[in-house]
């Protein structure tokens, strides 16, 4: 007998015919003679209308009350899931994050998960029932409701596995598994057996949106088994482990991409000391977040500075910029906010020269221009021009030879 939580998100919560299915699929679960926890996220829809309804009666709700608010999303997804267990046959029994006693820090809307007390859900399994609990939201230590963000039920549901000690954690969402890239940019992209978890946190904070970031970090730390399967279709889906020496990796696992990019240049600048903090203290100080930096000395002794930021940032970067452009004495700030972030992720790069060669010899054929490049251990990332996103992906997707044969 395994012990399994498994996640399901609103939209495979998102019609009473839904819950039903994933009832079913919890029966079949227990049939098969495991323990079953199982977390759900609000209805597809259900928390963006109780952002609305908030703001009709207030422009600016207080971060509690939201939290109290958007809480019981959750709340109704546990008890139509339990009942629609019970209509099976099959005993259950809904918890929200308080009754679980999911205690987190008190940053509403963004709070993180101190401690779990599993006794209450060791006592319903051993009870021969199912637990359903409330994903994405918790209790302080003074009792109020808190929530954990978007995607928070995901992290739920790998916080409750690490402190069961589950046997495994599986993800049910609208796609069956994590792909070699975005199929609907690259429609022989291929569904991925096992990814490790340095390579999935990879592709999470590069774009790639199967999984919350923090439900990854979270499984890499306690050691947790991950699993994301497809809640309309059944597959083994893809297991997120950890790297098995015993076994050649595969060169590139996957081509992660972000459109939501823009590149802001500061040419120009006197080459001394303090340059580099007087550009992105400010930048920093208004908590807008850089990404690829990329910094060059010209013959005339003069610093060209070149960085990402989201686009959404894009216009108040450059404000900020203007002013410290001129203290300087720099020549001029420029930027673009058509630009695009293409990123290889892989672990046998570590043990493999020259992807950044082919890479680029791909791109530079069909004419593809590379403004910047940022490397780490396991990933080469690419800066290019927004309009060759599609075909810069296809082209890197058959470079390597990702492609599945069947299509």
């Amino acid at each position: 007998m395994a012990l399994i939580v498994q996640k399901y998100g609103g939209t495979s919560m998102g019609s009473p015919e839904r819950i039903a299915a994933v009832a079913e699929r919890v029966e079949r679960a227990r049939a098969a003679g495991d323990d079953v926890v199982v977390v759900v996220s609000a209805m597809s829809g259900e928390t963006d209308r109780l952002i609305k309804l908030a703001k009709s009666v207030n422009a600016q709700p207080p971060a509690r009350e939201m939290d109290v608010l958007l809480a019981t999303g959750e709340q109704a997804s546990i008890a139509l899931l339990a009942m629609a267990l019970a209509a099976r046959g099959v005993p259950a029994r809904s918890f929200t994050g308080a009754q679980v006693h999911i205690l987190t820090d008190s940053a509403h809307s963004k709070a993180r998960i101190l401690d779990i007390d599993n006794e209450r859900l060791r006592a319903c399994l051993a009870a021969g029932q199912v637990a359903v609990v409330a994903g994405f939201q918790g209790i302080d230590a003074d009792g109020s409701i808190t929530t954990l963000g978007r995607g928070g039920s995901d992290t739920t549901a790998v916080a409750l596995a690490a402190a069961l000690k589950a046997d495994e954690c599986q993800i049910y969402t609208d796609v069956d598994g994590v792909y070699t890239t975005d199929p609907r940019v690259e429609p022989r992209a291929r569904r991925l057996d096992r990814v490790t978890f340095e390579e999935m946190l990879e592709m999470a904070s590069l774009g790639a949106k199967v999984l919350q970031i923090r439900s990854v970090e979270f499984a890499g730390k306690y050691k947790v088994p991950l699993r994301v399967l497809s809640s309309f279709q059944d597959g083994p889906g893809t297991l997120i482990t950890f790297e098995d020496q015993g076994m050649e990796e595969p060169l590139i696992s996957g081509i992660a991409f972000n459109r939501d990019e823009a590149q802001i240049t500061v040419a120009g600048i006197p080459d001394r000391p303090g340059v580099a903090s007087a550009i992105f203290g400010p930048i920093a100080k208004a908590n807008v977040e850089i990404d690829v930096i990329v910094q060059s000395i010209g013959q005339d002794g003069l610093t060209t500075m070149s960085f990402t930021v989201h686009r959404n940032d894009y216009a108040q970067a450059m404000a900020l910029l203007a002013g410290v452009v001129a203290d300087l004495g720099a020549r001029s700030v420029g930027g673009d906010d058509k630009i695009t972030k293409i990123s290889l992720v892989g672990v046998g790069m570590r043990s493999h020269a020259g992807v950044a060669a082919t890479m680029f010899e791909a791109l530079s054929a069909e004419g593809i221009n590379i403004r910047m490049v940022s490397t780490s251990e396991i990933k080469i990332s690419v800066i290019i021009d927004e309009k060759y996103l599609e075909l810069a992906v296809r082209t890197l997707h058959e470079a390597f030879g990702l492609a599945d044969a069947k299509v």
